[in-house]
């Protein structure tokens, strides 16, 4: 993503703020893919950059390695202001197709606030339960804001 948008009459004209976060969050996800990940300090900074500015709820997946590595961080329910459905046999087609051994669930919470909701807990619960079955371990579930982020491991929620 440039900085500079070329406009119809060959000029360009400076990128958007929008524009600019968007370029910032995808530079950020991939110094994100390899990254060792052992305290969710280390991913809630990335993906509160990555998230923390979008509009509506977006529902991710960091898959990771045996050793906690990332694999890649897949984007894969786009919702409203306040919520996005998240489909468990679409989250464990994804799992399976890069290949993770655990995974770290995200979601942005666009109204500034990171508590868990209790349709957070339940989908945390749900999804947790659907990816054991194929031999997946849940790590987390960070919810992120503008103003910041909760460990739902760190919580004793996971």
């Amino acid at each position: 993503m440039a900085l500079f948008t070329k406009l119809p009459n060959g000029r360009y004209a400076p990128a958007s703020i929008a524009q600019i976060a968007e370029a910032h969050a995808a530079y950020l996800g991939a110094a994100f893919v390899g990254e060792n990940l052992s305290a969710p300090a280390d991913a809630a900074r990335y993906l509160q950059a990555k998230y923390a500015h979008r509009e509506a709820e977006v529902f991710a997946c960091v898959m990771l390695d045996t050793r906690h590595r990332v694999l890649e961080l897949r984007e894969l329910f786009q919702g409203t202001i306040d919520g996005a459905t998240v489909y468990p046999r679409e989250v464990v087609k994804a799992a399976l197709a890069a290949n993770a051994n655990a995974v770290i669930l995200v979601h942005n919470h666009p109204s500034g606030v990171s508590e868990p909701s209790e349709a957070d807990r339940a989908i945390t619960a749900k999804l947790s339960k659907a990816l054991a079955l194929i031999e997946v371990r849940v790590l987390d579930h960070i919810i992120v804001s503008r103003t910041g982020h909760v460990s739902m491991a760190e919580r004793g929620l996971v």
